[in-house]
């Protein structure tokens, strides 16, 4: 304590207390908003995964029994996906989930449903092809993100067909990356062959795709073989169409998941048997799709009810897709 009679020594100013304590203030307000931003960050990392699969846990969209039950979640579900990724978007798992489902969806339930349109209705069936094309190509640029961190030169080299180099840098664990990018994008193409630029870039998807059979020989348990049936079998010849191949990839296809999956039945069917105008294969690949028990593996249950579905109009509309047609 100061002696009786000495000066006290000068205190801090009411302005500068005042200054403290604002600054203290702003030092707690800042910890708590970091605080707080990293438990958003935590939690929307942890929704994330656990929406994109990497949390583990069944696929409730592939195992379901009733397509239509699907088709109207999917795409509140692909929505929902796609704001947790503009909140996460260094989250890969979550990036290749929301690019895939957007493909998943135009295909079975945007693209399909305009195949079975009958003539009276070509101006609702060019509508939805329009439409699957833009979701094909929206979800092949939701991946194609993660393609450009992985090389990001690798634009420039697929244009310049410097395949190799493309694709060096991609590795086993990036096969589904590059699976389902070439995927949509060649199914955009599929659905609107006038677009010749779009068909320019048909041979940087087969580099992506052939990386994939390099890095994981017998992909997808036959997934690989039936896009390659595809692939093949509905190309003209100049973009490396070839029925021979198709047929090849066919009966790897059935060795690897005839048992469980009845994709390449219809993949066959509708382009080789029909490019080379053989009804009686047509009608016996779409009975063994018929024929297929759905229920036998829940993991392919919805590809195997929509594949039955699609069988049975292709077949009630036979008429259109052979010229001359012999009654069994």
């Amino acid at each position: 304590m100061p002696r009786p009679g000495s000066k006290r020594p000068p205190g801090p100013t009411a302005r500068a207390r005042r200054a403290a304590a604002l600054s203290s203030s702003a030092a707690l307000l800042l910890a708590l908003s970091l605080g707080a931003c990293s438990l958003r960050r935590l939690a929307i990392d942890k929704v994330a995964g656990m929406l994109s699969g990497s949390s583990g846990g069944g696929d409730a969209f592939t195992s379901d029994n009733d397509p239509d039950l699907v088709g109207d979640a999917l795409p509140f579900a692909i929505k929902l996906y796609e704001t947790l990724l503009a909140a996460a978007p260094a989250h890969e798992a979550l990036r290749l989930r929301t690019g895939s489902l957007y493909i998943m969806y135009a295909n079975a339930f945007v693209e399909a449903p305009a195949e079975m349109k009958t003539r009276a209705e070509l101006a609702t069936k060019e509508s939805l092809l329009a439409r699957a094309k833009n979701l094909y190509l929206r979800g092949r640029d939701i991946l194609f993100v993660s393609i450009e961190k992985r090389n990001p030169r690798v634009r420039r080299q697929l244009k310049d067909r410097l395949y190799a180099e493309a694709m060096a840098p991609f590795r086993k664990a990036d096969a589904d990356l590059l699976y389902w990018t070439a995927l949509g994008w060649l199914a955009a193409y599929s659905v609107d062959p006038l677009d010749m630029a779009l068909g320019q870039t048909v041979p940087q998807t087969r580099a992506m795709i052939e990386r994939v059979a390099a890095l994981a020989p017998g992909y997808g348990q036959g997934s690989l073989d039936a896009f390659f049936v595809s692939y093949y079998g509905s190309l003209p010849a100049d973009l490396g169409g070839d029925p021979a191949k198709a047929r090849e990839h066919f009966a790897k296809a059935q060795a690897l998941a005839g048992a469980r999956d009845t994709s390449a039945l219809v993949a066959l069917a509708t382009t080789v048997s029909v490019r080379e105008q053989n009804a009686a294969e047509f009608r016996a690949l779409l009975d063994q799709v018929l024929a297929f028990d759905v229920d036998r593996n829940p993991s392919t249950r919805l590809v195997n009810v929509l594949n039955r579905r699609k069988a049975r109009w292709l077949l009630d509309h036979i008429d259109d897709y052979f010229i001359e047609l012999e009654r069994p």
